[in-house]
């Protein structure tokens, strides 16, 4: 096992009719700033029932953060924040309104007139020691972001990461029984992306993390389980809770503490969605399989090892095991009625050229757990997906 630190400081409110909970976890003299998406908090009574817990702390608005977060949007909240005096926010969403949140708590407090940076050249980069303090109310399981330091916004025509421990929300609640009414896109979209996020981290090659390694085959075997009973039973609240826990510790930094990290397939997902505004979960239901296709001799130990623990594939040989999990992952993902070839979203072969170029401007051409993933291995998989 590799060496590691681990600090993960965000306290976790789970369960039904915890909203209430509020009250205590947001500072009684606060100035409060709720920032949301679009409609459907108030549509379905969430809104009423933070403002409701605030009690009489004075409460500003700011909706429309958009799925993949906007700079520019994200940027007039930053001037709402900075103008209103903000003490406190409150993220009401799903991934992209707390990403959005985490740009916005650290925008606030840089004094610097390209807060871009903050992207671009690095959290670290801004000199920023302090963050406005915030908390998340989560309304759809997917991202993990409710209780990691990592953000992804959108920027021009690119998808930029940042992380920075300054960032980690102070509290998070999770109340399944928020998410009930999510459409079934979106429901199957955060199986997908819980899913590859634990993908990421274990399918790379052998440390002997056995703790990692066991935790995360747990994950996925759930998500497996109940994917498509929550999708088609959305108020069943036993298979909604898992869903909702399993996207958390996707991405907490538990089950990747001590293992090889390998993010390729995000980093080539982001630049479908950025050039052709595929849902994130689609992009790496896309490259996923294909990912491992391609690195089958660089991830072979551990693709046997998936197929035997979470899919029980253990007869054949050892390409034949490979082909096998390979196509079952790929089935999963089609049982959800999330397409996995980029033909099946419009996207034609000569829009690879453009995504290879964003992922060279980007400085993504020596990427994977071993360094070794260049632009014209990215090149392949992006034609081997279509």
């Amino acid at each position: 096992m590799q060496n590691f630190n681990f600090h993960n400081p965000t306290h976790i409110i789970f369960g039904k009719d915890r909203l209430s909970e509020l009250n205590k976890l947001v500072p009684q003299n606060a100035k409060v700033l709720i920032a949301f998406g679009g409609g459907s908090i108030k549509k379905f009574g969430t809104f009423d029932k933070v403002v409701d817990a605030l009690k009489d702390r004075e409460i500003i608005e700011f909706g429309g953060i958009e799925p993949n977060p906007q700079f520019n949007t994200l940027m007039k909240a930053v001037n709402v924040v900075k103008n209103e005096k903000i003490d406190f926010i409150l993220a009401v969403g799903g991934g992209s309104v707390i990403d959005g949140v985490k740009f916005i708590v650290m925008a606030a407090k840089y004094d610097g007139n390209d807060p871009e940076r903050i992207f671009l050249k690095g959290a670290a980069s801004t000199g920023v020691k302090e963050v406005v303090s915030y908390g998340t109310v989560l309304t759809l399981p997917a991202t993990g972001t409710e209780m990691n330091a990592n953000s992804v916004i959108s920027y021009k025509t690119g998808k930029y990461p940042f992380s920075t421990p300054l960032v980690y929300p102070i509290f998070s609640i999770l109340d399944p029984t928020l998410t009930h009414s999510l459409p079934k896109k979106q429901v199957a979209n955060g199986v997908v992306d819980a899913f590859v996020h634990v993908m990421e981290q274990y399918m790379t090659y052998p440390v002997d993390g056995r703790f990692q390694d066991r935790t995360a085959e747990g994950i996925l075997t759930s998500l497996i389980e109940i994917g498509k009973k929550t999708i088609d039973e959305p108020e069943d609240y036993d298979a909604r809770a898992n869903l909702v826990w399993c996207a958390t510790m996707a991405l907490n930094g538990v089950i990747g503490s001590g293992v090889p990290q390998d993010w390729a397939t995000h980093q080539l997902g982001h630049e479908i969605t950025a050039f052709y505004g595929v849902d994130h979960a689609q992009s790496l239901a896309v490259i996923l399989p294909t990912m491992m296709d391609v690195r089958r001799e660089q991830k072979k130990d551990k693709l046997i090892q998936y197929a035997d623990r979470v899919w029980n594939i253990s007869e054949g040989t050892t390409d034949e095991i490979i082909d096998k999990v390979i196509a079952q992952t790929r089935e999963f993902f089609e049982s959800l009625n999330v397409k996995t070839r980029l033909s099946d979203y419009g996207i034609p072969a000569n829009g690879i050229d453009q995504m290879v170029k964003g992922l060279e401007e980007k400085g993504s051409t020596s990427i994977s757990e071993r360094g070794d993933l260049t632009l014209d291995i990215s090149r392949k998989i992006f034609e081997m997906s279509l």
